[in-house]
């Protein structure tokens, strides 16, 4: 097996809460702000700004055809969409009996495949394996996977057939076919990352996933079968990652050490750039 390469991050922009779900988009890099219930975009001269201020936690975000923002509300378990004329609710997912929605990936015709941690994590309930739901454009929304053990990061390949998703609590990548509808099938392990539990994850052009893997001070590159590659070591904790920048090599990681004030966006030069999505 041949060596794994390891690198070093610079800080970008510092004196975050705890930020999440990075997505380079529109020349910027956009993320929430989980605790300060914010969502806000940086350039790559570490200028920032609020695109949205929320009095309760967000998380994961993408974007319709025609380019408006989708946010995934979290303690009210709901989709929201950013239009002209505020905030609305796309879907209220509370009747499929979930806790926290958490991560999300649209895909580009405009459907949300939504995690959620699927038990009370915060207050130290037991775990329990939760569903995946699908939410189209225009508010229908379905299950499309159970028994997922905390369904996070998620991406879709540049064919737009297969999706890969963190399954936090089994410590593994875990991928789908999609079908035309945008229904789920074949699922199998992509990766068994052993004793990493993943969190933010994303793609690049060679096939490899970038894992953002808290609790063990780094960013991690595995290829299909869990061969590791690349290792991006922080000084905090990794929730996240995302494959950006003019030619999308620039690897972002959001990191946190849960202290106030302590969150960060890093970056390091790659040599692969990033492809599919988020």
């Amino acid at each position: 097996m041949s060596k794994k390469i390891t690198l070093t991050t610079e800080v970008l922009l510092e004196g975050l809460k705890f930020p999440e779900s990075p997505r380079w988009h529109d020349g910027k890099l956009w993320f929430a702000d989980m605790v300060s219930c914010k969502v806000l975009t940086v350039d790559l001269n570490g200028n920032k700004e609020t695109v949205l201020d929320r009095k309760t936690s967000v998380s994961g975000l993408g974007w319709l055809p025609d380019n408006r923002i989708l946010v995934v509300s979290m303690v009210d378990n709901c989709l929201l969409r950013l239009d002209s004329d505020g905030v609305n609710v796309v879907a209220d997912l509370n009747r499929f009996d979930i806790i926290s929605c958490n991560d999300m990936v649209v895909d580009k015709k405009g459907r949300a495949y939504i995690g959620n941690f699927g038990f009370d994590y915060v207050n130290g309930e037991p775990f329990k394996p939760t569903k995946l739901i699908l939410v189209n454009p225009n508010g229908e929304a379905r299950v499309v996977a159970n028994k997922m053990a905390f369904p996070n990061g998620t991406i879709i390949t540049p064919d737009d057939k297969t999706l890969i998703i963190a399954e936090t609590f089994a410590a593994r990548l875990t991928a789908f076919d999609i079908s035309e509808e945008g229904s789920l099938s074949n699922r199998r392990i992509w990766a068994d990352l052993k004793s990493l539990a993943p969190d933010g994850i994303c793609l690049d052009a060679e096939g490899g996933v970038w894992v953002a893997a808290p609790g063990s001070g780094k960013v991690i590159r595995v290829l299909e079968g869990g061969q590791i590659t690349h290792v991006v070591k922080v000084e905090n904790e990794a929730y996240a990652c995302m494959l950006g920048g003019p030619d999308r090599k620039t690897l972002f990681v959001a990191t946190s050490n849960q202290t106030r004030d302590a969150g960060r966006i890093e970056f390091v030069e790659v040599d692969i750039p990033g492809a599919g999505l988020p």
